[in-house]
């Protein structure tokens, strides 16, 4: 797996607004745990200096795979496009649950073995952000103020859990402590 690749170290501040305009079309997330590794495409987070350590904070609805893995292995990758924008490979990571299906298997994508954590990378995604969770908050009705109208178009109560879109369940904010930053390049 890793004899395919190598890894060029990066410093995240050189890549900082690269990242952020990439997350607001959205980038990939992987988990794994108990054998099962899950990408799923996000588009909320957030880059920066918490507890004089960079973190990358990632926000995941209650209800999905990715948030069960998290929970049993609280490490996870973030994978952002380089040159080109992937754009088939994010709609389907976005579309299904990988609870249901390898998603990662059936689109042929490259798992790369991770460097200080147990969460791969995918070649496809190269820019890599490897994250140790330091720190998680469940997202509570009560706190949003005097902004019902975010819960109710986010948080729709009428719609279940398992639609991929906007539904009922809360998210979860995983704070990972960025532990490595690299750019997955084909030997």
């Amino acid at each position: 797996m890793k004899n395919q690749f190598k890894k060029h170290n990066i410093d995240i501040d050189e890549y900082y607004a690269h990242i952020l305009k990439e997350l607001k079309k959205g980038i990939s997330i992987t988990s794994s745990a108990g054998g099962r590794t899950n990408s799923m495409t996000i588009s909320w987070g957030m880059l920066g200096i918490q507890w004089n350590k960079p973190i990358f904070t990632a926000f995941i609805r209650t209800g999905r795979f990715t948030h069960k893995l998290l929970e049993q292995n609280p490490q996870f990758t973030i994978n952002i496009p380089t040159d080109n924008r992937p754009a088939k490979i994010l709609s389907y990571l976005g579309s299904r649950s990988g609870h249901d299906e390898d998603k990662t298997g059936i689109l042929g994508l490259h798992l790369v073995e991770g460097e200080n954590i147990d969460v791969p990378g995918i070649a496809e995604l190269p820019l890599t952000l490897e994250c140790n969770v330091i720190y998680k908050q469940l997202q509570q009705r009560e706190l949003f103020l005097n902004n019902n109208r975010i819960v109710e178009q986010l948080y729709p109560q009428n719609i279940p859990s398992q639609f991929s879109g906007n539904n009922c369940d809360f998210h979860t904010a995983f704070y990972g402590e960025i532990v490595g930053a690299y750019i997955i390049k084909s030997l």
